[in-house]
């Protein structure tokens, strides 16, 4: 089941277009990541479902009715544009904000604690926000927009600022909120995160829906009808009519070979071979990246 549509939107700016009849749908208890170029409308996107601005024309259904200001407190939005008050203190504001999402103050005092403490950030509590650097700004930020628990959550660029152990950290958190029944849509520049986190995408291009479905299934069609094969040892794999060996690695005793299917064979035909030639550690499709797919996908639309 979804727990969010969008149907057939249409946001248009003086002379461009930002967002041409997009629909998706994101399924409850998922990761969907929101991909495209700079410019493709992706944050556009985010801001309609947020009810920042209107669309010209579509819809947006949240768990089975058209959206309303009523169903901002289901809704939690981290944009790309972060937007603390420098000169409050941390604890503070992040009270402060709390209670703008309907929390009581003894409900947010306890729930801050408890994120504070888990980010290791409760030594921040009485500083002042410019105090902060911009990651630790983004982790306050993360907080207060995760505190009451919405069942929508949205992010624009979540990992931008980040190093590579909060990223992690951040990473992990948010997929601990699916888990525990959020729904989580994020806009990123960053197909390891892709790959990493999302069990659906959509990409968008010159305003339109280009690609869409779930990260596995798109993996697996666009694969090249290549495979990836380790033996234990030493084996000497020459190309023939049946596969092309596009390389070949030895390395601690083991052979790894890269090999392209020829026509329509048999993918069981090539494991028989590879069995005959040596003892097989291995044998796996090799799937192309969301990122070599992002390109390619992304180049055939400019060509269109």
């Amino acid at each position: 089941m979804s727990l969010l549509q969008t149907e057939n939107i249409v946001k248009q700016y003086r002379t461009q277009l930002a967002l041409d009849n997009l629909s998706m749908t994101v399924p409850k208890q998922s990761i969907y990541g929101l991909l495209g170029p700079n410019g493709a409308g992706k944050t556009t996107l985010l801001r309609i479902i947020n009810q920042i601005t209107a669309p010209d024309s579509g819809k947006v259904v949240l768990d089975g009715h058209q959206i309303s200001r009523n169903d901002l407190s289901s809704i939690g939005y981290l944009p790309e544009e972060r937007g603390l008050y420098k000169k409050m203190k941390v604890g503070e504001q992040s009270l402060y904000l709390a209670r703008l999402k309907g929390l009581s103050k003894q409900d947010a005092m306890s729930r801050l604690k408890k994120w504070f403490t888990k980010l290791e950030i409760i030594d921040w509590w009485d500083k002042k926000v410019e105090e902060l650097s911009k990651g630790m700004q983004q982790k306050i930020q993360f907080v207060t927009t995760v505190l009451h628990e919405p069942k929508l959550l949205i992010f624009d660029e979540p990992f931008s600022g980040f190093d590579p152990i909060n990223a992690s950290i951040l990473k992990n958190e948010i997929l601990k909120l699916r888990d525990d029944g959020a729904t989580v849509l994020f806009s990123t520049h960053n197909m390891g995160s892709v790959e990493e986190m999302c069990d659906h995408i959509t990409l968008i291009d010159r305003a339109k829906s280009i690609l869409e479905g779930s990260v596995s299934k798109i993996r697996e069609e666009w694969a090249a009808n290549e495979y990836d094969v380790v033996f234990r040892s030493e084996a000497d794999i020459q190309s023939n009519r049946h596969y092309q060996v596009l390389k070949t690695n030895r390395e601690n005793g083991r052979t790894s070979v890269r090999l392209k299917a020829e026509g329509n064979i048999d993918m069981n035909n090539i494991i028989r071979d590879m069995t005959d030639k040596g003892k097989l550690l291995s044998f796996n499709p090799a799937l192309p990246s969301m990122n070599e797919i992002f390109i390619r996908v992304v180049e055939a639309n400019k060509n269109n």
